[in-house]
């Protein structure tokens, strides 16, 4: 299985920080943020990696280079424009599209067992499964529902639902996905190089189309980096013991 971890993005909300460093590389309890998400998925042998760049881009490729340092095969996707997770995902079609695929936002901290995340996907023949967290603020944020099954039935603020038989379970996105290369025939009538969102544009088609959406509940240790408050947060879980990200052993 192939990876990419979404870098693309200006890091708005760590400014100062940003104004002169990618946010993919500010530090994190001693770690340039991205390397969280490429050691948790060299945890699980997955190798073959592609990051899209945008903000100072160079400075990650640089620090990065192929990933051998890493023990990873390490592509770079560059965006001239911001071509947000649609966009960014539709440009890196070609490094995608032979088999299903994991994506993960830079800026989230997760202690996941991609082993059970990957069995869950295939047990259901998703075409994409998300990972949700709950959140009691699901409702402000913007929520993501779901069945019993783990079926999901809405997306955010969308007016497109999928018929549904009982009651649903709000839970937020935790930035962690696995997605079937299905997913581009839904990105048909995006332009190359066009600035567009999966869960706003992309996943409401899917599921007016009747496709198997699932949602993995998951409720372990997830931390938003958005912000220099939720970084120092995740520093303190980390350092006082609150927090154990099981995939740091396997650094070498």
């Amino acid at each position: 299985m192939k990876a990419m971890v979404l870098a693309a993005g200006q890091g708005t909300r760590l400014r100062p920080l940003t104004d002169s460093t990618p946010k993919a590389l500010v530090p994190v309890a001693g770690r340039p943020m991205i390397e969280y998400a490429l050691l948790l998925l060299r945890h699980y042998d997955i190798r073959d990696i592609v990051i899209n760049l945008h903000h100072f881009g160079d400075q990650i490729e640089s620090d990065l280079g192929d990933g051998a340092q890493l023990g990873l095969r390490i592509s770079y996707s560059k965006e001239v424009e911001l071509l947000d997770t649609g966009g960014g995902l539709l440009k890196a079609k070609s490094f995608l599209h032979d088999a299903g695929f994991i994506v993960i936002n830079t800026d989230s901290l997760i202690d996941l067992n991609l082993t059970e995340l990957i069995a869950f996907h295939k047990r259901k023949n998703a075409a994409a499964t998300l990972v949700l967290r709950p959140d009691e603020e699901a409702d402000q944020y913007g929520s993501m529902d779901i069945d019993d099954t783990g079926r999901i039935h809405r997306f955010l603020d969308s007016k497109i639902a999928a018929q549904q038989a009982g009651p649903l379970r709000k839970l937020m996105f935790t930035g962690v996905q696995i997605l079937e290369p299905k997913i581009f025939a839904y990105m048909a009538t995006q332009g190359a190089g066009e600035k567009f969102s999966t869960t706003k544009h992309t996943y409401p088609q899917m599921l007016l189309a009747g496709e198997a959406l699932y949602g993995f509940c998951f409720d372990g240790f997830w931390q938003d980096l958005g912000t220099v408050e939720r970084i120092q947060q995740a520093e303190a879980s980390l350092a006082h013991g609150r927090a154990r990200l099981h995939y740091l052993a396997s650094r070498t």
